[in-house]
């Protein structure tokens, strides 16, 4: 956080600008450029103005509801191409209120079956957001937050400043040397950050994510985080997307998730998925708000039969909420806090293999604790004998050719090796072997192999594994030209909390 909290001042007390320097005007709305000259909100008309008393001032429409204004240390960041920081692409015409709590000013949008609130605290340069969505009238559940043209300038894989080459949707584009850019490469799975965002000129923005709870796609789930175009750049808290989604959705008080501005470094880590705790929201009366009283704990004394060389992931799911933790390296303990009352299915991961489930109950202000969880080999391919392997079986195609390159780029890439090209085994196959097969571009690829007369004689099983398919897409078999496989059926779902 930066900056210090003014004197507070009655939320309808204000200083005008300089055309009346020092005049103190009570009981009558902000209007044009006039600053609040502490913490509190007033009424200008079209917007609730809320100024958190830190060098932040932000305005709600009192119409949708959206987030019209973000002024930090005077200069606007808010808005490009003509549009406001909103839900989805905006929700239209709302019920908004606004109500101050001590040192919390917070405001109430309703849409429908759609809630939404922004709360600032006093002396914060922070805008905490919650969005409770109790159906699917509205298709996705996501956050944008609309950053001014020029504000901050990004040239990372899901980030561009330019106007490139569009080389498929309207959003994927490539760059004169060969690069590709897009704001869906997020390269990173939800457990692998905490915020997302930008810093220039010694100012930092950035939205801290919640911890997705009533999210979908568990742990390894990955979607757009942010964008930069000609216009602007964009930051976003994505909880159900709709696409290449592993679960069904779930509904739910989402949040918080943060508006964080800073002077240029990282956002505290008061705030990120795990630390924050926000007792001043207990009685300000969100909808589905559950406090920490009402929650439960999961904890596990360890985990045995694991391969020390991939991290493993601990996942609890139901149709309502999903949580998970790390599992300690040294010996697989984990701990999972801030968990709603209920029973949850509890997966193992390895890497994002799921190797053991089991049920668990949790109950309001209690701990349940594991003894250790031993993970039977046969719950493990990798535990399998096998003539020849390529890869390893941890739930990605991890290792294979241009796997870590498509986690951020689209597979025209330049830097991408050919997506041709044939497999012997026992001569770096792995790496050989692409990590993506497409009917039209590489169906058919040979894997080489020798066999002794004895195994050649005997009848074998080949194992393979699939992430994911699109188009009804089957790994179908051919040896020899003698024999061929039967389609297999369609892929499982993936296991929930995955």
């Amino acid at each position: 956080m930066s900056g210090s909290a003014n004197r507070p001042v009655g939320r309808r007390t204000f200083v005008l600008g300089a055309t009346a320097a020092g005049t103190a005007l009570t009981g009558t709305a902000l209007t044009g450029t006039a600053h609040a000259a502490g913490f509190g909100w007033s009424d200008d008309g079209s917007n609730y103005v809320v100024d958190t008393g830190a060098q932040l001032v932000f305005k709600v429409s009192k119409s949708t509801g959206d987030l019209t204004s973000l002024v930090y240390r005077g200069t606007e960041y808010q808005g490009y191409g003509g549009m406001n920081s909103h839900i989805e692409s905006g929700l239209g015409a709302s019920t908004v209120s606004i109500g101050q709590s001590g040192s919390t000013i917070l405001v109430s949008v309703t849409h429908g079956t759609l809630k939404h609130y922004y709360a600032a605290r006093s002396g914060e340069n922070n805008v905490y957001l919650w969005t409770d969505k109790a159906d699917a009238s509205v298709s996705a559940t996501r956050y944008i937050v609309r950053v001014k043209k020029g504000a901050f300038l990004n040239d990372e894989p899901d980030s561009y400043t330019y106007a490139p080459t569009t080389i498929e949707a309207s959003d994927v584009f490539r760059k004169s040397d060969g690069q590709t850019r897009s704001k869906h490469y997020a390269r990173r799975r939800v457990m692998d950050y905490d915020y997302v965002g930008w810093s220039s000129g010694g100012v930092g923005l950035w939205v801290v994510r919640s911890n997705h709870e009533k999210a979908s796609g568990g742990p390894f789930y990955r979607s757009l985080l942010r964008h930069q175009s000609a216009d602007g750049g964009g930051l976003y808290e994505i909880l159900y997307y709709g696409q290449n989604q592993t679960e069904p959705q779930r509904f739910g008080l989402q949040g918080p998730y943060v508006i964080a501005f800073t002077d240029g470094g990282a956002p505290s880590s008061s705030l990120f998925p795990g630390t924050l705790t926000t007792p001043w929201a207990d009685s300000l009366g969100i909808s589905g708000y559950v406090p920490a009283s009402g929650r439960g704990k999961v904890a596990g004394v360890g985990i045995s039969g694991r391969n020390t060389a991939y991290p493993y992931t601990v996942g609890l799911a139901n149709p309502a909420a999903q949580y998970w933790g790390a599992a300690r390296s040294s010996d697989g303990y984990f701990s999972i806090a801030g968990v709603l009352p209920g029973t949850y299915t509890l997966t193992v991961f390895k890497g994002e293999l799921a190797v053991y489930t089991t049920s668990v109950s949790v109950a309001a202000g209690g701990t349940t604790t594991l003894n250790t969880i031993g993970v039977p080999s046969s719950n493990d391919p990798s535990s399998a004998g096998a003539i020849w392997r390529i890869g390893d079986w941890n739930g990605t195609p991890s290792g294979f050719k241009n796997a870590d390159l498509m986690t951020y780029a689209h597979p025209s890439d330049v830097r991408a090796a050919s997506w041709t090209g044939n497999v012997v085994v026992g001569n770096g196959e792995t790496a050989a072997f692409p990590c993506y097969l497409w009917k039209d571009v590489n169906s058919g690829i040979l894997v080489y192999f020798r066999l002794t007369a004895a195994q050649a004689a005997a009848a074998h099983t080949l194992r393979i594994g699939v992430t994911t398919a699109y188009a009804n897409g089957r790994p179908q078999v051919t040896v020899n030209d003698t024999w061929t496989s039967a389609i297999p059926p369609r892929p499982p779902s993936r296991t929930p909390g995955r």
